[in-house]
């Protein structure tokens, strides 16, 4: 195999115990070169304690981890100079100003002067702190402060860049803005991005690994495990109709088990139903509202989304049905 196609990430029984919990247990997974990779799960699924164990932050219980072909544990230093690593709290220095922190970040990760300078005009340009480079950190906004932490962990041109939550607390522009960012950077490098957030995953990653209490639920391609979940067999119609009459019209059905009635616009009414035996209810509701003379604009059946996959597999986990 070689250097391009080996993954850049090789995570094999990774444990880490505190007295009385076990945050992460047994996990393992591999990250492929290229893209952008989510790492997602609820509050205390163990994904910042993974990223600490990653970046050489944090010491494992036990397991074995590769970065760039490289033991986190016995070839520290070489790991880190292929990883950039930003926190979920970003320990920025408050109190320099952008170009200044960065030059000094460059110089500690072992960049020379010429390169360092280099380097910094690069980041600077394209994470959009060109007109903040005199300012002090910490009178910048937030959205400005997490693009100080990006620049920050790409400026030594990383192999991967680590990301812990990197969108929490902002407000929709500043996403909006980081997201831009980060989708920026998956041509020259590989990014680990973990998040709570399933919209977030879904709109920037590729590759996707699920945690729940420590474990692995999944680790595949986002379309592959879009496409694994159980189909939704709702129906979604926008119909011109008074309310009361699609209501006795769908309640009469047998081959309707629930619906949803939403008033919109122009007399239209969104209906939401639900088959009673699975089957795709399309071509009978269209026949309906033709025989009735009632006016269709829309009428899809529900796709699946990163949100339901996910909550089939954490109610699986739990011991439920999916």
């Amino acid at each position: 195999m070689s250097e391009g196609t080996k993954p850049i990430v090789e995570v094999v029984e990774l444990r880490k115990e505190y007295p009385g919990h076990t945050a992460v247990n047994g996990v393992s997974f591999t990250i492929p070169r290229g893209g952008i990779v989510g790492l997602l799960g609820p509050n205390g699924a163990g994904k910042s304690t993974i990223l600490k164990i990653l970046s050489c932050y944090m010491p494992a219980t036990s397991g074995s981890v590769r970065v760039g072909g490289f033991d986190v544990f016995r070839e520290a230093h070489q790991v880190r100079k292929r990883i950039g690593y930003m926190p979920e709290t970003n320990p920025l220095h408050l109190d320099m100003r952008v170009r200044d922190y960065l030059k000094f970040r460059a110089r500690l990760k072992g960049l020379d002067s010429a390169r360092a300078r280099d380097r910094i005009a690069t980041v600077m340009d394209g994470c959009g702190l060109i007109d903040v480079s005199r300012r002090i950190i910490g009178q910048l906004s937030k959205g400005y402060r997490q693009r100080v932490g990006l620049a920050d962990a790409i400026v030594c041109e990383p192999d991967l860049i680590i990301l812990d939550e990197p969108t929490v607390g902002l407000d929709p522009n500043q996403i909006r803005s980081v997201r831009e960012l980060i989708l920026s950077l998956a041509g020259n490098h590989t990014v680990l991005l973990s998040t709570h957030i399933l919209s977030e995953v879904e709109l920037v990653c590729g590759h996707i690994i699920i945690l729940h209490e420590g474990k692995v639920l999944a680790a595949d391609t986002k379309d592959n495990l879009l496409a694994s979940a159980a189909s939704d067999p709702r129906v979604c119609a926008e119909i011109q109709a008074r309310p009361d009459a699609l209501h006795d019209c769908w309640t009469e059905m047998d081959s309707i088990d629930d619906f949803d009635l939403s008033p919109i616009d122009n007399g239209f009414v969104r209906c939401t139903l639900a088959p009673s035996s699975g089957a795709d209810l399309r071509p009978l509701v269209f026949e309906t509202a033709r025989g009735k003379g009632w006016p269709v604009r829309e009428l899809t059946r529900s796709r699946n989304t990163l949100e339901e996959v996910f909550i089939q597999m954490i109610r699986k986990d739990l011991g439920g049905q999916p």
